[in-house]
């Protein structure tokens, strides 16, 4: 008895988290959906240079800074390079043209970071050390920065 019980209480938790995760779609993509309707402004997201991201795009939406975070640690502590997650190659190939051809800088509201970090009230820091454009070089630590 005590068993079928058991089975009972897993079977209604596992009904209720299916139908939990799946009205929180539903509602997602009403709210979604909704938001345009209602004329509530979303970002304007520029698309990359390259073909497709290093990353997908949903999981790099959601997990870019917990990527850079690590390519961070694995450069600084442990000496280790690579460009798939590095803040240059996303610089490189999200990188949007001015109107005189040239990457424009994390100071203008165009910058592809600046799009949705604007838009949620999250402040950029990374441009501090980094330079915010591809093939430009912070030079010295103090300096104004692109």
């Amino acid at each position: 008895m005590a068993r079928r019980r058991s089975i009972v209480a897993m079977v209604t938790l596992a009904a209720i988290v299916l139908l939990t995760v799946t009205g929180l779609a539903v509602v997602a993509d009403a709210v979604e959906e909704n938001s345009a309707a209602r004329g509530v402004p979303l970002p304007v997201i520029p698309r990359g240079q390259g073909e497709n991201c290093v990353e997908d795009t949903d999981f790099m939406r959601r997990n870019h800074m917990t990527v850079l975070k690590h390519q961070r640690d694995d450069t600084l502590l442990k000496g280790i390079r690579s460009k798939q997650h590095s803040l240059k190659e996303c610089v490189s190939c999200h990188a949007v043209m001015g109107p005189d051809a040239i990457p424009v800088t994390v100071a203008s509201p165009k910058h592809f970071c600046r799009s949705c970090h604007d838009y949620a009230a999250v402040n950029i820091d990374c441009f501090q050390c980094h330079a915010s454009r591809p093939g430009l070089e912070v030079v010295v630590a103090g300096a104004e920065r692109e």
